[in-house]
């Protein structure tokens, strides 16, 4: 073997080119460098996509508007019983004044009932029915007569003073305090010597108050015929007449007497129209 020969050298190859490496899985040539595949969409993508935009039925809107409807008329009546429960915070001496009072109310209808069945009776009974119709009708004509105004009164009663030193008492308090004596069964009032009736009524600004056309100034006193036990309680219930007017600044006072005198009086009117239906 002459020198110019040379022996090859084991580890190269026959053929030249580019080495080859394996890949990560060994003999597994690696991919080529490209452009990437997209992702799979997460879990909370999915969720939003199926969300948004909403896809309501036709069956779900109408469930929806019925559940609306309900849980509106719930809050409504939670509402109006929370409004119409003024007395569920009272104490329940205040509750058992209510009470009494009611009971009071029911035997006074029972008393005029029993009352006028036992003028039937004595007008059946009675041997000379035209005189003791002529009695029975002289004693209604007085007792019209007070509750028209017409005539002057005399019994138990109230006196109730209100004092506005805040000039903050406005015409419908004082004619709320009417109508809660009138329930508890007032049979005459008058306030600052002007006769008040079932026709009366209040105007005027604080201050400037007046009944029937005539101003009455503070303080402004009540004189009230009725039974004590009755009339008092009513104006000191939970929420009522004596409250409201704290709240406006204003004291009222209430004094129970065995003898109040309701002599103002108001002049006989004849009806333009009306006219008496009996032969």
């Amino acid at each position: 073997m002459s020198e110019n020969e040379q022996t090859p050298h084991p580890e190269s190859g026959s053929q030249s080119g580019p080495e080859q490496r394996p890949g990560p899985g060994g003999d597994r040539p690696a991919a080529p460098e490209g452009p990437s595949a997209p992702a799979a969409p997460t879990g909370r993508q999915r969720l939003i996509a199926g969300l948004w935009p909403p896809r309501v039925t036709r069956a779900q809107l109408i469930v929806a508007l019925l559940l609306f409807g309900l849980g509106l008329g719930l809050a409504i009546q939670v509402r109006s019983t929370s409004d119409t429960g003024a007395l569920r915070g009272a104490r329940q001496e205040d509750l058992v004044r209510i009470l009494d009072e009611l009971d009071d109310r029911t035997q006074r209808l029972e008393d005029e009932k029993a009352r006028l069945e036992d003028q039937r009776t004595e007008l059946e009974n009675s041997s000379d029915q035209a005189e003791e119709a002529r009695r029975q009708t002289l004693e209604k004509e007085r007792q019209l007569g007070i509750l028209a105004g017409t005539v002057a009164a005399q019994g138990p009663g109230i006196t109730l003073t209100i004092d506005d030193g805040a000039g903050a008492v406005e015409s419908d308090m004082l004619l709320d305090a009417i109508q809660e004596l009138r329930a508890a069964g007032a049979e005459a009032i008058q306030v600052n010597g002007v006769r008040v009736v079932a026709d009366s009524y209040f105007s005027g600004d604080p201050g400037g108050i007046e009944v029937d056309g005539r101003k009455i100034k503070a303080p402004y006193r009540f004189k009230v015929i009725g039974k004590p036990q009755d009339l008092e309680p009513a104006l000191n219930i939970p929420g009522g007449v004596v409250q409201t007017l704290e709240k406006e600044q204003a004291t009222a006072t209430v004094a129970r007497s065995e003898k109040i005198v309701v002599d103002a009086l108001r002049p006989v009117e004849r009806p333009d129209y009306a006219r008496s239906s009996s032969q």
